[in-house]
């Protein structure tokens, strides 16, 4: 074989080598497109499905306003129409969920809606800048009949933080520098310029930054307690549990006040003096009587719960809506979703 073949041959096996690597090289670049295609394409079909579920709760948001507002009636109680939970219904006819015409939709709604102020309110412990030592007796009585330890302490601490939460702090000059200013100019400017010493509870979940608070007790109270905007709302006697009733009743022992409910279920109170001719006469004639919790048949606050479940997605949400005693929009105060 001469010099000039070998050469020759070399040459072609350095071009078949070559063509090798280009081949795979192009192979890799598409694959990769076709992957990030792939990703962008279920990202937005994620979106999609997200913004659907949205709306869809959005949409039982106003449908749960409008039955509210439709309430005309005086009283509130466990038989009225808001208080109808939502089965799971299928959504097939109103919602595009990407899937052909002959195709079953998996689309449903689902949800209920719970009387705000058949729990007992944190806020209520703070009334006009200081804790209210009726209400935080009551709240020592609920954790009490719910079979929480150290129930006192837990009540106590709870008014701490409400307390800490509102007490403004003075915010110390950056670097510690010190004015020239005379002190009283001085003094004042601090005053004036404060921040609070720590978040105000919002939800249930916030008793975790309280010290005695675990998980497995915040779960417990979520069906018992809630958090609204103003402490001067009144317990609703016609939704309220036995535990909070016996909580907010002082002398109303777990038993009788569960005959109370009982009472009630047969035949809702019609108004405060109502529920007050069921109490026991030992309670209504004992010297604590006048310490009885405001209570009202009456109910401004409801907590709105929707799930929609698409495909194989699913989305939560709670929403608090405040509906005036007389006339006036149902509002929506705040929403959550998980």
């Amino acid at each position: 074989m001469t010099l000039a073949h070998k050469f020759l041959v070399r040459q072609q096996g350095v071009a078949v080598i070559t063509a090798l690597l280009l081949t795979t090289l192009a192979v890799t670049i598409v694959a990769s497109l076709f992957w990030q295609q792939q990703v962008q394409v279920r990202s937005i079909e994620n979106q999609r499905t997200q913004l659907q579920k949205q709306w869809i709760l959005r949409g039982a948001i106003d449908w749960a306003r409008l039955i509210l507002r439709s309430d005309v009636n005086q009283v509130d109680y466990a038989g009225d129409p808001w208080a109808i939970p939502l089965a799971e219904v299928r959504l097939d006819e109103f919602v595009e969920n990407g899937k052909q015409d002959s195709d079953a939709s998996s689309a449903t709604l689902s949800g209920f809606i719970v009387d705000a102020q058949s729990r007992f309110n944190l806020t209520a412990l703070m009334r006009g800048g200081s804790i209210s030592p009726a209400d935080l007796d009551a709240f020592t009585r609920l954790l009490t009949n719910l079979r929480i330890e150290s129930a006192a302490k837990l009540a106590e601490a709870t008014a701490a933080y409400l307390t800490s939460a509102r007490m403004p702090v003075p915010i110390q000059p950056i670097g510690g520098l010190q004015s020239n200013a005379p002190a009283s100019s001085t003094q004042a400017s601090t005053a004036s310029v404060t921040t609070p010493r720590m978040m105000a509870l919002i939800q249930v979940d916030d008793l975790l930054a309280i010290p005695g608070f675990t998980v497995e007790t915040v779960n417990r109270l979520k069906d018992y307690v809630t958090v609204l905007p103003s402490g001067d709302n009144s317990i609703n006697v016609n939704t309220a549990s036995a535990e909070v009733i016996s909580a907010i009743v002082p002398g109303l022992s777990l038993s009788d006040a569960t005959a109370v409910v009982a009472s009630r279920d047969r035949a809702y109170c019609k108004d405060r003096a109502d529920f007050l001719s069921r109490l026991p006469t030992s309670v209504t004639s004992a010297p604590t009587s006048r310490n009885i919790g405001a209570t009202d048949v009456k109910t401004q606050y409801f907590l709105v719960n929707g799930k929609v479940k698409l495909n194989n997605a699913v989305l939560e949400s709670q929403s608090l809506v405040n509906r005036p005693v007389i006339g006036g929009q149902v509002k929506v105060i705040w929403t959550r979703e998980n």
